[in-house]
Formats: structure tokens, C-alpha cells, sequence
């Protein structure tokens, strides 16, 4: 009978390891637990729990933490007994048990290895001292030397020092025999949200329907249950950065939207805090999503804008041909109450969607926005036009003494079936000055200059100017 092994491990595990006198609490103890999430890749973990701690001094393993948990931040309080428990010390134990870690703690004793015979069933149990658990274990059974013995290996007991989960360790000394509630508050990294929005643009593009999501991506190492759930918006001040993990895309089915607000919006030192009105349970390594808004027939303006460089205005392009210059579509719309809106709006992607001829739900682009608070205004690129085309051209260059004096000429071809108004914004630096102009222009600001003409459908309007510029480099 041909005789066969598994070559997989197996841990026989008992619980012999533990100390008596060390006390253990897991989230099975727990009340209840709050999350503050702040969209900088932290959060704030208010664990609630019920302990039978006995008066005086003892050992106590609070478990189920996060495996992200900031040690240093770590603040224990007892909400019955004020000041009647203080934690002594306090040790992080993040040596985790895995298979090669159990088998480095037995090298040099006895353990036990059993093998099953896969056409009878039968097993077979042999001692042996592990040796070595470099590269593979090696053992002394019978007094030879084995190198990959098959088979499962058994351990009389978990070794003192290694635990399966994270866990915190302290030395306590207690006043109050009686139960309990203690408030385990921490910092923990990988936990993070952001804001995405979705907004339905509207037939003519006047209007539009915006959704707000909240996505939230937890990789904290711990799971959450029924937790109050806050997010901050802002930036906040960190000493140490630490890095956003990629979250995932919002997915473009999450369209539909909640029919009353679940957040609470209220400002909170210098940010916002968004607090959901139900609780919610947020599993380790997982992206939830959660409406924060929805406001019906937004106002928006449709511009088309062109996008100048300041080096054109002291370069010599020695008669070179016409440059293509793209020509951006941008929405923009009112944060206000009048407009629908007036929440402030956490920084966070937004998608732009609109239905086609068939009446078909399509993707026409997105864009990123900023904290922006109520009552300002929200600036989305959408992409680049298709039927509007425009190019410039240097039509005449002169360099002084810290002054160069240019002429163009932008040429803006329209081939919709419509009118449309464009906007050509330049920017300057130095000291300068438009010295002739074929159309209305605008000084935005010291650095920006603004050219606003409406080019009829299928037709073409040039924009002739010149500029002159002075700097003061040496």
C-alpha cells in the first residue's frame, strides 16, 4: 500500500500558555465605540468597554486594538470611578503568532509530528527535538537527522511571548473592586475618507443634480461594530505625514441617493465635522460609501476657456506657425443656500455625467475640488472641447532694455450648431501694459489679463493685440 503525507503544517494549540493572573478583555467587552475619521489617513478610536478589574495592582491584556495603533497616544479613563484606576505601564505587543514564528520559539525542544495515511486513514505520532527552523525545519527523531519531515507538527502549548492579535499590555493599579466602564481612546494610521460627488448635468447644461458621497476606506486592522461615526474636514497640522493608501473608485452605480440628510454638518475649531445621525459598522479592509448629500436643479455656467503661458511674452517664436491651444470646458456653481446647495463641501473628486439622445446615464468627465465653504464658488473642468478650436500666433517681436513688446493674434473657430462665449486668459508677470487691442479686455488682477468674445456657430473670431512687458531682472 503506497503510504502518503501532507506536507502542510498543523497547529495544535492550547491555551496553557496564558498566564492565570493576567486578566484579558476582548471586544466582547465592549459597550460601544466611536470613530472620528479625518481625511489625512487618521483616525480617533474611542473604545467603550465593561471590566471586572479586582483592587490593587495587576496585569490586564486589552485586546482587539488596532493593528495601526499609535502606542503614544493611547488615554485610559474610567467613566464610573474617576481617578481610581491609572495605568501603571503599558507595553504594544505586536509580535504576532504565525506558523514560523511558533517554530522559532521551539527550536531546541521537543515537539510531536504526526503523519495520516491518506488511503486508510490511519495516523502515526513520533517525537522528535526541532534543531533548526532556518530554510525549513530540521529535526532529530530517533536519534537521525531529518530535513523536511512531512507531516503536521504538534505544540504542547502557545509560547509566553507571542500573541495572535495586536494587543495592549498593562500594569494597573485599581481602587474600585466593583465593575467598571473604561474609555480606551487612541490614534490609529490607515484609516481615511474622502468625498466624491456625482453630478447629472442637465439637457442644456444650465442645471444639474448633485449627489455627495463619503468613501471611506479602512485598513486600520480592526473591524468597528455599530460604531457612532464622525469625519473631520480639513488640514489638520501632523507632525509626521504619513501616506494615503490609494482608495478605490467610487463605483458609478452608487447614483441613487438617501432621502433625508444622515450627516449633521457643524463647524468644529477651524474644520467641519460631519457627524452620521445612525450607527454603521466599518469591517477591516473594506471601502464603505455613505450619502452626505443631494441637491436637485443646481445652477451652473458652462464656460469655454483658453489657457495662455507667461513665457510667450518675452520669447521670440521666430515666425513660427500657429499653436493649437486647448479650449477647456468648465462648470461652475454657487455653494449657496438660493442654489440648492450651502453645505460646506469637503474636498473630494466630482464626476460629471449627462444623458445622451437615448436618454442614457454617460460618463462626460471629472475634476477635484478643495474644502470649499458655503456661499463660494465651485470651478470643475470637465475636459477639453471637441468643436471649439483655438491658436495663437506671434505677430511681432521687440526686446528693449528689460522689455519685450509682443504682438498675437488668437483665432477661435466655432463649429456648433450654436453660439458660444469664450473666455482667453493670459497670464503676465512684471510690470506691463496692453498697448492696442481689437477687443474689450479685462485686468483680472496684477498677474492676469482677460479677453471675453462670442464666437458665432461656424464662424471664427481673432483676438489682435499688443503687450508690453518690463521686468526688473538684473
Amino acid at each position: 500500500m503506497k503510504k502518503t503525507v501532507l506536507c502542510s503544517f498543523f497547529l495544535f494549540l492550547s491555551a496553557a500558555g496564558v498566564h492565570a493572573n493576567v486578566l484579558t478583555s476582548t471586544v466582547s467587552d465592549q459597550q460601544s465605540v466611536e470613530v472620528t475619521v479625518y481625511n489625512s489617513n487618521l483616525g480617533l478610536v474611542k473604545d467603550i468597554r465593561r471590566l471586572q478589574l479586582p483592587q490593587g495592582q495587576g496585569e490586564l491584556r486589552f485586546m482587539d486594538v488596532a493593528s495601526g495603533i499609535m502606542p503614544y497616544t493611547v488615554q485610559v479613563q474610567s467613566l464610573t470611578s474617576p481617578g481610581q484606576l491609572t495605568v501603571l505601564e503599558q507595553n504594544y505587543e505586536y509580535d504576532l503568532m504565525n506558523s514560523s514564528k511558533l517554530l522559532d520559539k521551539y527550536v531546541g525542544k521537543n515537539l510531536k509530528i504526526m503523519t495520516v495515511n491518506q488511503m486508510t486513514g490511519q495516523k502515526s505520532i513520533v517525537d522528535a527535538v526541532l534543531l533548526s527552523n532556518n530554510d525549513g525545519p530540521i529535526y532529530k527523531i530517533n536519534g537521525e537527522i531529518y530535513l523536511g519531515y512531512p507531516g503536521y507538527q504538534i505544540l504542547p502549548q502557545i509560547p509566553e511571548n507571542l500573541i495572535a492579535k495586536p494587543t495592549l499590555t498593562w500594569e494597573f493599579d485599581n481602587q474600585n473592586a466593583n465593575p467598571q466602564t473604561v474609555q480606551v481612546a487612541y490614534l490609529t494610521d490607515n484609516i481615511t475618507w474622502r468625498a466624491d460627488y456625482i453630478m447629472v448635468v442637465n439637457h442644456d447644461d444650465t442645471a444639474a443634480n448633485i449627489n455627495g458621497w463619503v468613501t471611506l476606506d479602512n485598513r486600520s486592522g480592526a473591524a468597528y461594530k455599530n460604531a457612532k461615526l464622525k469625519l473631520v474636514a480639513g488640514q489638520v497640522n501632523r507632525v509626521q505625514s504619513y501616506a494615503m493608501r490609494k482608495m478605490l473608485p467610487m463605483s458609478d452605480m452608487a447614483l441613487g441617493a438617501a432621502t433625508a440628510p444622515q450627516f449633521q454638518e457643524q463647524p468644529f475649531f477651524e474644520y467641519h465635522l460631519y457627524d452620521l445621525q445612525r450607527p454603521t459598522t466599518i469591517e477591516n479592509n473594506q471601502t464603505k460609501q455613505i450619502n452626505l448629500l443631494q441637491a436637485d436643479h443646481v445652477a451652473i455656467n458652462k464656460e469655454y476657456i483658453v489657457h495662455g503661458q507667461q513665457d510667450y511674452f518675452y520669447t521670440n517664436f521666430n515666425g513660427a506657425e500657429p499653436m493649437k491651444t486647448p479650449v477647456d470646458v468648465v462648470l461652475k456653481f454657487k455653494n449657496s443656500k438660493a442654489n440648492h446647495m450651502g453645505m460646506p463641501l469637503p474636498a473630494g473628486t466630482v464626476r460629471l455625467y449627462k444623458k445622451d439622445a437615448q436618454g442614457s446615464l454617460e460618463f462626460v468627465g471629472e475634476d477635484s475640488i478643495d474644502h470649499t465653504p458655503k456661499d463660494e464658488d465651485v470651478e470643475i473642468k470637465a475636459g477639453e472641447a471637441f468643436d471649439v478650436v483655438a491658436e495663437r500666433q506671434q505677430m511681432d517681436y521687440k526686446l528693449a532694455y528689460r522689455s519685450y513688446e509682443t504682438a498675437w493674434e488668437v483665432t477661435i473657430r466655432n463649429h456648433k450648431d450654436n453660439a458660444v462665449k469664450v473666455g482667453v486668459i493670459e497670464p503676465m508677470y512684471g510690470d506691463w501694459q496692453v498697448l492696442e487691442s481689437s477687443a474689450p479686455y479685462k485686468k483680472v488682477n496684477a498677474n492676469t489679463l482677460r479677453f471675453d468674445v462670442e464666437v458665432p456657430k461656424d464662424q471664427e473670431v481673432k483676438i489682435d493685440y499688443r503687450v508690453r512687458v518690463t521686468t526688473f531682472r538684473g
